[in-house]
């Protein structure tokens, strides 16, 4: 098989039905509705592991949909001057930014507070 080709569409698990009216859920998830910012519960902390040792501000508990995710990261990559990556809820930004961080985030209505040491 080529690399650009998929496999084949069947489900897993399912080989045969014998209702004509069946059709197989694949399971695609639905986007999160984004939270409003006063609503949302972010903690604010450095991290040393993820990045093998470097400093990097680490932003979680974010609830929403990845595009709302990927946005408000945007905006603290450009904030802060740094490169950084986003998933899951979490926002990583290169750099001890914590405190530029934080006071932006409790500026644009986020309910924000540091955590860790």
């Amino acid at each position: 098989m080529s690399a650009g080709k998929s496999k084949n569409k069947r489900p897993e698990g399912v080989v045969y039905s014998t209702n004509p009216d069946f059709t197989y859920d694949f399971g695609v998830e639905q986007e999160q509705e984004t939270l409003p910012p006063a609503q949302q519960n972010l903690r604010v902390m450095l991290d040393r592991k993820l990045k093998g040792g470097k400093k990097a501000t680490l932003i979680t508990g974010f609830y929403g949909s990845s595009s709302d995710l990927d946005a408000l990261a945007k905006q603290l990559k450009n904030l802060c001057a740094a490169g950084g990556t986003s998933g899951n809820g979490e926002i990583l930004v290169q750099g001890d930014f914590r405190q530029k961080i934080l006071e932006y985030l409790l500026k644009k209505g986020y309910k924000a507070k540091p955590a860790g040491g």
